[in-house]
């Protein structure tokens, strides 16, 4: 697969480099190699947290470049897959990487067909000639991209992800990323490498904030990943992962909302969002 000689549509150039790269901790080189792209990778995953406010609140979810480094890297939020593949995608272009947006569908072992909802990002670096998969925005890692070849399996500090290729239909073959859990392996979501554009994303986005069978409008979700640990919750559940597939489990006091936002999740909202989140804890 060639990577996207126009990826130059994704308005790299309305990016405060600076302020994203200080955003995530990033001091290391700004040359477009495999070496940046790891630190980059897992600079994103660690600093920028998963949310869905926006969307259970049924606010406009913008992917424009200005609005998305607003919210997530100037205004102490998250953002779900697009909002945060955006963003990335804004910091390759501008660092001079070659690269390719893909969808996928999150399957997460459901065997039902799920609407391709999930943004994903296929990387060639200056001095590799191999294509990365670059999953920044799923909430729960990988750390790092990981190689797109049939077979590959990862093991980033303990969390473990392998690549899956399957024939499919009229030539074009389903990938598949799994993830192993506490059970064992599971396939977390499956994609094919036909190029998507900024247009595709917010469309698929539009579905994801607004429709009412989306999740993502139904409840609270946030997500929080680091090396050691992967914080989420969903609703009032707060459940703590480690690698090793343990994990510890809480309820929270939707009166405690603000202080669970900003210290375990790095998210700061107004007075009138909090409340109204609040209430829609209170209400479930």
């Amino acid at each position: 697969m060639e990577t996207d000689d126009r990826s130059r549509g994704w308005n790299g150039d309305l990016l405060d480099l600076d302020a994203y790269l200080d955003h995530i901790g990033y001091r290391g080189d700004r040359t477009p190699t495999l070496r940046t792209l790891r630190a980059l990778h897992r600079a994103h995953v660690t600093s920028i947290p998963f949310e869905n406010i926006n969307a259970v609140l049924g606010l406009p979810v913008l992917l424009d470049v200005e609005a998305v480094q607003d919210k997530l890297v100037r205004g102490r939020r998250g953002g779900y897959c697009y909002e945060h593949v955006v963003l990335f995608a804004a910091a390759l272009e501008r660092l001079g990487f070659e690269f390719t947006g893909l969808n996928g569908r999150v399957t997460l072992g459901n065997a039902k067909v799920l609407p391709a909802t999930h943004a994903l990002l296929a990387v060639t670096a200056a001095d590799d000639e191999r294509l990365w998969l670059c999953d920044v925005g799923f909430g729960c890692g990988p750390l790092e991209p990981v190689e797109l070849a049939d077979g590959t399996e990862v093991d980033f500090d303990g969390w473990r992800f392998r690549l899956e290729r399957r024939p499919g239909t009229f030539g074009v073959d389903d990938w598949w990323l799994h993830q192993y859990r506490a059970d064992g392996w599971q396939d977390r979501h499956t994609f094919t490498l036909t190029r998507q554009y900024t247009i595709d994303y917010v469309v698929a986005s539009h579905f994801v904030s607004t429709h009412s069978r989306s999740p993502f409008v139904q409840r609270l979700f946030l997500q929080r990943f680091a090396a050691d640990r992967h914080e989420r919750l969903d609703a009032t559940t707060w459940t703590t992962f480690r690698p090793d597939g343990s994990f510890t489990e809480r309820k929270i006091d939707p009166d405690g909302l603000g202080p669970v936002l900003e210290e375990g999740f790095g998210i700061v909202v107004d007075d009138e969002v909090l409340a109204r989140l609040r209430e829609g804890l209170d209400s479930a």
